[in-house]
């Protein structure tokens, strides 16, 4: 059995702790956060405290806080030589006070604590200093029944860039076109499909290939229409810069 601490309390180290709770083979031992409230809910059924020092002995401390906060938390640990690892995308593994042993446990995926996620599809991005710390880190994420890779920090500043595009961009484009269905009645839940439809399809083919639209094949009359339909200002820069973008890709000439 692999123990963990768990320290923070949003929406990763949440998900994590409930997860963590159904595997055979890793047991929370301890839950901490600095205001308690945020954990209080589970004191019956984990260790809870808001006390660094008296943080109990684990396998390895997974820290789940904003990533301003991981440097500065791991300076405040009072033990040496223990595996501490972070969830961040972006921190290095080096911020992490070199008295511990460091590592990062990093899940390529989006988080709301409203929204249950099957850990099967999220991937983590592992790096250590240490080749035993690597595999214990690994049988976590096979524990979880997630899949796993051994990414350095750049890599893994890179994947996390890289998400922002194709998450936190794709679901604003999302807000996007549900304002400008609402404008005319018509229904947001009609795209839902096609949704779904555009990631199936990255499963199997590159983006590049993937591509379609009146951008990729250069259909100046239906680019127009759009360009006349859209009366927001943010909507249509929106709607410009991308149209841009794909013409540059596919090698289309500008407008």
């Amino acid at each position: 059995m692999i123990s963990v601490v768990i320290l923070g309390a949003g929406n990763v180290a949440t998900h994590l702790y409930k997860a963590f709770k159904i595997t055979g083979d890793v047991k929370v031992t301890q839950w901490y956060n600095r205001n308690i409230e945020a954990i209080n809910a589970y004191k019956n059924e984990v260790s809870i405290t808001d006390d660094l020092s008296q943080l109990v002995e684990a396998d390895v401390y997974i820290i789940s806080v904003s990533d301003d906060a991981v440097k500065g938390l791991t300076k405040k640990l009072s033990f040496e030589n223990r595996l501490v690892v972070h969830t961040s995308g972006t921190v290095k593994i080096s911020d992490i006070d070199k008295k511990n042993r460091q590592g990062v446990f990093y899940p390529l995926q989006s988080f709301s604590k409203s929204a249950k996620i099957d850990f099967a599809n999220v991937p983590f991005c592992i790096e250590a200093i240490k080749s035993e710390d690597y595999h214990l880190l690994k049988d976590i994420a096979i524990a979880l029944g997630s899949p796993s890779k051994k990414v350095n920090s750049d890599q893994r500043k890179v994947l996390h860039l890289a998400a922002v595009f194709v998450n936190n961009f794709t679901n604003q484009l999302y807000r996007v076109a549900h304002e400008i269905t609402e404008s005319e009645g018509a229904e947001f839940e009609m795209l839902k499909p096609l949704i779904l439809e555009t990631a199936k399809k990255v499963q199997d083919l590159s983006p590049y290939v993937a591509q379609t639209g009146p951008a990729k094949r250069n259909d100046k009359k239906t680019l127009n229409k759009h360009a006349k339909l859209l009366t927001n200002r943010h909507h249509k820069d929106i709607y410009d810069l991308l149209t841009k973008s794909i013409q540059h890709t596919h090698g289309r000439k500008k407008l």
